[in-house]
């Protein structure tokens, strides 16, 4: 219990003391201490609170004499107790939060002072209260101290005329003082400094609250108002500009959650396309999907890597697994203060709501948008800016990174020691990246470079290969494709390094399944279709996923490996022809379990490259391996001796550790998070426990043995903020994420 913005003089708080500050206390304090005019403010904690009620209930004093002497310091000597403000000051808003109560007489004798029957006391009971119930018995040391440190204001009644206003504009984000919302703009003194002080020490736009009087502004409170991402950052910037904040300051104190909100796609064109509903648009951005009717089906189409609308009347909370599954939502219902606009707007993702035209016959998993049936799975494109839906998978323009968010960013790479690449193997996604600062590619999936049907088919070809004639005959085709693709790579990345991942199709993924597709795949390969189910029996693996494939597909078919080879070093020379730059390339090998599976590829790739002209005339090549699997982090030591780089591939990594194929796990999380058996969805943010040590061990171990070795982070978890403010505390050299995520690695590795 102490006096934040005494009556009389500045504030003189210890370190102790200035630690408990949070909210508003935290803000009083600030303006205080700049010896700006505040209405005088003590605060008291609960722990205080409380020992206060125990030394009344035993008839002690000790504590009282302090709390009394501590009120009067809201009093300027020979002037009469003022009326009194009790407000809650919590470091976030809590759902339930006492408002402010005011107008409370003082305590007329120093036992009323600690009475929670009387006036103030009672409020002071009822704030502590509003913070919610006692923790349970299983809450750890840190909470109970939270809770003990939890803050009421008790703060004098202030004489003049109650204003409030806004302390940066809502849209730009520019300086204010800004009116609020439907009101006027009060007549203010200079507000100046009191602007800077709150927007210095909250980082936040603010709704300020002031007692106007003759050529004085008198501050009492201010809270944080909700804001887009582009105010907050253009905010960020100002601040910057008006030296309230050094650069360093800005890239701390910006939300990189909200960074996604800054790079929404948008519909490239819409001249040809007519919509076919229209409805509220109630959170910005475009996206196409195929449409599913349950969050469960949304959940089990993205894991399997597959872009989802969720179609449904409207969404509530048991939706959330699913919501953050599908790329959009559209809703029959709501609006824009709805629970699917709400999630869609955190989250950073495009909804339609109030599609009134909207019907949905989940039995035969079908729906209407006006006079146009849908069935579940074709795909539709939403416009969350004008509430617009279209028949079909539209082209989506790709946003640009420029102005204060590149400003922003190139502030955090001031500050940054940890490299960000992407994950990319297409010219698009390269060039996306590199315009988000990628700074090379940290995972080309070689296998993804054949999606298309004439090269699916090449695929299929050398997959369904009885003989090494027939698969050697396949490959020849393969070669070409290969070559072109990295050539285009390399040049598109300069001297930037490249990590071509060889071939790890678990080869399930890339075979015909269906009947229709099977007869296609027949007729193009010339086989009978009974010929080709044959081979697809022969084929077939219980657990493909932990199967045939990474390594062991090479190490099977050594063909396979001096094709990928072939076409690498055919793309560096066609690269290198053609510019001055030198290749900088990486060959990583997947699903490893062993040093003698790394070394026997090695010894394979040294001799298809052996003396290649191209790395005589300046090219490079590093040899790795990803490590993907619980006995490569155990035994990295053995591996760390055969390769120049790890990169540790957590996607799998987390399959392998948990035993949960992550295909499947939807089906069964929700539930785990409900019982509160896992706090996280593994595969969304890294298991630091498990999978975490695991990797901490292996880098540990490898530059035990190879002081030299890099290391780097090519899963899914080198884009989730929490997974990389973990990865920051370990030694490694870059992170390497989809190319929509590389501003988040930017921005969260600076702050980390």
């Amino acid at each position: 219990m102490f006096a934040i913005a005494p009556a009389q003089g500045k504030p003189l708080l210890s370190k102790a003391q200035a630690s408990l500050l949070v909210g508003k206390a935290r803000w009083i304090h600030a303006v205080a201490e700049r010896g700006l005019p505040v209405a005088p403010t003590i605060v008291i904690t609960r722990a205080a609170w409380e020992e206060l009620q125990q030394e009344r209930s035993n008839g002690g004093d000790t504590l009282r004499r302090v709390w009394v002497a501590t009120l009067f310091k809201l009093v300027k000597p020979g002037t009469t107790p003022p009326e009194l403000v009790v407000r809650t000051s919590a470091n976030k808003h809590i759902a339930g939060l006492q408002s402010a109560r005011v107008g409370l007489a003082a305590p007329g004798k120093e036992m009323d002072a600690v009475d929670p029957q009387r006036p103030m006391g009672k409020a002071i009971q009822a704030a502590f209260a509003s913070y919610g119930p006692e923790n349970a018995g299983w809450a750890g040391d840190a909470e109970i101290e939270r809770r003990r440190n939890e803050l009421v204001i008790v703060q004098a009644m202030a004489d003049g005329t109650i204003e409030q206003f806004l302390s940066r504009n809502l849209v730009t984000g520019g300086f204010g003082p800004v009116p609020m919302q439907g009101a006027k703009l009060p007549r203010l003194p200079d507000i100046e400094p009191l602007i800077e002080t709150l927007d210095a020490v909250s980082g936040q736009h603010m709704a300020v609250l002031v007692a106007i009087k003759p050529n004085e502004a008198q501050f009492l409170s201010a809270r944080p108002v909700e804001v887009s991402a582009g105010a907050q950052l253009e905010a960020a910037v100002d601040r910057v500009e008006r030296k309230i904040w050094t650069p360093a300051q800005a890239v701390k104190h910006f939300d990189s959650t909200q960074l996604p909100q800054l790079l929404h796609p948008r519909l490239a064109t819409r001249s040809d396309a007519e919509p076919v509903g229209v409805g509220l648009g109630v959170s910005p951005g475009a996206a196409s999907g195929e449409i599913v009717f349950t969050a469960e089906d949304a959940a089990r189409c993205r894991a399997r890597g597959r872009h989802c609308i969720l179609v449904v009347m409207e969404t509530g909370p048991g939706d959330i697994e699913g919501m953050k599954a599908a790329t959009g939502f559209v809703t029959a219902r709501g609006g824009m203060t709805s629970h699917a606009a709400v999630v869609a707007r955190i989250t950073g993702k495009p909804c339609v709501a109030a599609l009134r035209s909207l019907q949905i016959d989940p039995v035969n998993g079908v729906c209407k948008i006006g006079d146009r049936k849908f069935a579940a799975g074709e795909r539709i494109t939403i416009d969350g800016n004008e509430g617009l839906i279209y028949e079909g998978a539209l082209a989506l323009s790709r946003p640009h990174i420029g102005g204060a968010l590149s400003r922003l960013l190139d502030w955090a790479d001031d500050s940054r020691t940890i490299a960000v690449r992407t994950n990319a193997e297409t010219i698009e996604a390269a060039r996306t990246a590199l315009s988000f600062g990628a700074e090379g590619i940290g995972l080309a999936r070689s296998e993804h470079m054949f999606f298309s049907a004439e090269r699916m088919i090449a695929l299929r070809r050398l997959i369904l290969s009885e003989n090494e004639h027939d698969r050697a005959t396949a490959l020849e085709g393969l070669v070409d494709y290969q070559a072109a693709d990295y050539a285009a790579l390399f040049a598109t990345m300069q001297n930037k390094p490249v990590n071509v991942r060889l071939f790890d199709p678990p080869l399930h993924e890339f075979l015909p399944r269906s009947d229709e597709d099977i007869e296609d795949t027949a007729a193009s390969l010339g086989l009978s279709v009974k010929a080709l189910k044959a081979r697809l029996q022969r084929l077939s693996e219980v657990n493909p996923m932990l199967g045939h494939r990474g390594c062991r597909l090479v190490i099977t078919y050594p063909e396979i490996l001096a094709m990928q080879i072939r076409a690498l070093v055919a793309g560096v020379e066609t690269a290198m022809d053609n510019q001055d730059l030198p290749v900088n390339l990486e060959i990583m090998v997947p699903f490893v379990t062993s040093a003698r599976e790394v070394s026997w590829v090695k010894s394979r790739v040294n001799e298809y490259i052996g003396n290649a002209e191209i790395f005589q005339r300046g090219a490079n090549v590093a040899f790795g391996t990803m490590i993907e699997l619980p006995r490569a982090c155990l035994r990295a030591g053995d591996i760390a001796k055969e390769v120049d780089f790890f990169s540790f591939g957590t996607n799998d990594l987390t399959q392998t550790t948990y035993g949960i194929s992550r295909d499947d796990a939807p089906a069964f999380l929700a539930s785990y998070h409900r019982k509160a058996l896992y706090d996280v969805d593994p595969f969304v943010t890294i298991d630091q426990r498990g999978v975490g040590e695991l990797i901490a061990l292996a880098i540990e171990r490898g530059r035990a043995v190879n002081p030299h070795l890099k290391v780097g982070i090519c899963g899914e978890h080198a884009g989730d903020p929490t997974s990389l403010r973990f990865f920051a505390g370990l030694d490694i050299d870059y992170v390497s994420c989809s190319p929509y995520r590389v501003p988040v690695a930017r921005m969260v590795l600076a702050q980390s």
